[in-house]
């Protein structure tokens, strides 16, 4: 590792700790030569994504969307906000470990959806409606009959 001071390659780790969580590694170095400190943090390097929308369009994944579907969907339902982010991470953790550099925006609403499902059944529909695109009521009652019969 090159000092931000003097350029030099002569750097030494002093201390490593956990950071973000443990999502990444915090490391404190120090230049063998003009003994300056400085911090750096290692973090995994994950592949960028694209997901491929209705139309065929391609897009860089982007977790925000993910979390304002689900947030919409559990709105005044009795979920708290770690249960959506933990509902997230779970989505992502699914997402990227299929190790694809491309997935399709219903793979991914598949996902959300049966997440949704084992947390919250109004949620669940809510979030159905608008991604399966109920036209009518019939469609609606369609979908809740399912999960009144899955009881």
């Amino acid at each position: 590792m090159k000092c931000p001071f003097c350029g030099k390659e002569n750097t030494r780790v002093i201390d490593s700790r956990p950071a973000d969580d443990g999502g990444a590694i915090r490391r404190r170095r120090q230049c063998d030569e003009c003994g300056k400190r400085f911090t750096t943090y290692e973090k995994v390097e994950t592949i960028p994504l694209v997901v491929i929308k209705k139309d065929n369009i391609r897009e860089p994944y982007d977790r925000a969307k993910i979390e304002s579907g689900v947030f919409r969907s559990c709105h005044k339902r009795p979920i708290s906000i770690d249960q959506i982010t933990a509902l997230v991470d779970e989505i992502e953790t699914i997402i990227f470990g299929l190790e694809e550099k491309e997935i399709s925006s219903s793979r991914i609403g598949e996902i959300v959806m049966d997440k949704l499902k084992a947390l919250d059944d109004v949620a669940y529909v809510r979030f159905a409606s608008v991604y399966r695109e109920f036209k009518d009521v019939n469609t609606f009652m369609q979908e809740i009959k399912k999960i009144l019969d899955s009881k």
